[in-house]
């Protein structure tokens, strides 16, 4: 039986926790997912004191090292597309983007003030990505941003597919995932874990409150930190 997907106010209460304690929180709901299904490489954070953003996943890979093998209409076509594609199904969207130039990816900015303030416009939050953005100062404000570089050049970039399930700072991601970012990095959510990950939160951060309490008191002692977690049956 498929899931139904989340309200508005679900997925705005997710938003809430910053990325670390969702994490947290899918080891409570679903322990099989600890250590998968989250952003593993570095990233650079473009706007570290945005809140965390929530959003349904729009996928693609590009290319920028060589130019396209495309003729100049099917290129404009396939961006024409791209475009429909990222402005067609639930909002809010973040978009995700490998860059298959492997050990030059970044080589060519896809990202700068034209594409923040373009994907912006069409509901997204903001964009993941292991290829390089550029133009900081001129982004769309409030477009998050975690990407592998920030680099001065375009080169030849451009599209190579989009909507499928992609790789992308070392997480695996479907069109369509339910995806959770921030300064720390990003995490694919299981529509299954939604409605109760809240809930795991919070009992994360009592559990967690417990222990900076002793931790940060002026006597704090070895044994009485072992007293607090005694009564812990896991500590995050």
């Amino acid at each position: 039986m498929t899931s139904p997907q989340p309200t508005s106010a679900e997925l705005a209460a997710l938003a809430a926790f910053d990325t670390p304690t969702i994490c947290n929180a899918l080891e409570v709901v679903l322990p099989d997912f600890r250590g998968r299904g989250y952003t593993t490489r570095p990233a650079l954070c473009g706007f570290p004191a945005l809140k965390p953003v929530v959003g349904y996943a729009r996928t693609a890979r590009i290319r920028a090292k060589s130019p396209s093998p495309l003729a100049a209409a099917e290129a404009r076509e396939l961006r024409h597309a791209y475009y429909r594609y990222i402005d067609a199904g639930p909002k809010p969207s973040l978009v995700l983007i490998e860059d298959l130039d492997g050990p030059d990816a970044g080589y060519g900015a896809f990202w700068g003030e034209v594409q923040s303030a373009i994907h912006h416009g069409l509901g997204a939050l903001g964009v993941i990505t292991d290829g390089s953005v550029r133009d900081i100062d001129a982004w769309a404000p409030g477009f998050q941003f975690l990407a592998a570089m920030v680099g001065p050049s375009h080169a030849y970039v451009g599209i190579v597919d989009f909507g499928g399930e992609i790789e992308v700072l070392g997480m695996r991601v479907r069109s369509g995932d339910i995806v959770h970012a921030d300064r720390h990095g990003a995490v694919v959510i299981p529509v299954t874990a939604i409605r109760e990950l809240p809930a795991a939160a919070e009992k994360v951060a009592r559990r967690e409150a417990r222990i900076l309490a002793v931790a940060r008191a002026p006597d704090c002692t070895a044994e009485k930190l072992i007293a607090v977690f005694k009564e812990q049956d896991a500590i995050h």
